[in-house]
């Protein structure tokens, strides 16, 4: 609750009030509200439908977005958040990213100094990583040992003394043993 105070909702009154004609349409939703939960969507990671669960759940959530009684239905449908951020476009979304920060001065979170030198972090950003439990690192390996074994004149024989025979002849189900030993042929023959 102390985050709602900090924030001056009026600026995003002023900035975004121009977006919404009084006459034409349903009537629009609160600002404060779709503000409110893009702010907390954000800085959660949390996608549409989850902070529109949270809203459902939290009087906290509730009262950061301005309402002053629990609610047990939600306001808006969960498609209004991505049409309210086309209509509002990047430019006006920086004007939250600009409201946080200063929100973040008022109540000392971060000093002028602060912004005068960024780190990133880019380590939870996802990569193309092939884990050691996958086959195709084990047959990447295999085709590189093979390649290698050819530029030296290494002569390779596969083990069992062949090609593996194609799946409709390999045994399956109970007995394979049995069934392979059979079409193997007498024994001592």
């Amino acid at each position: 609750m102390r985050l709602a105070r900090l924030i001056d909702w009026r600026v995003f009154e002023e900035r975004f009030g121009s977006l919404y004609a009084e006459a034409a349409g349903r009537p629009a939703l609160p600002t404060r509200l779709m503000v409110a939960l893009h702010l907390l969507k954000h800085m959660d990671g949390l996608s549409d439908e989850a902070i529109c669960a949270r809203y459902l759940d939290s009087p906290y959530v509730q009262a950061f977005c301005g309402e002053t009684h629990f609610q047990h239905t939600l306001p808006l449908d969960r498609s209004s958040m991505t049409r309210w951020r086309k209509r509002i476009g990047p430019e006006r979304m920086e004007a939250l990213l600009a409201e946080t920060l200063a929100a973040a001065e008022r109540g000392g979170a971060v000093a002028e100094k602060h912004y005068k030198r960024v780190t990133i972090d880019t380590t939870v950003q996802p990569k193309a990583v092939t884990h050691p439990t996958d086959s195709k690192l084990l047959h990447s390996g295999i085709e590189t040992l093979a390649r290698m074994a050819r530029r030296h004149g290494i002569t390779l024989r596969q083990a069992g003394g062949g090609a593996p025979a194609p799946w409709w002849q390999t045994p399956r189900g109970r007995g394979s043993r049995a069934q392979a030993a059979n079409l193997a042929g007498p024994a001592g023959s």
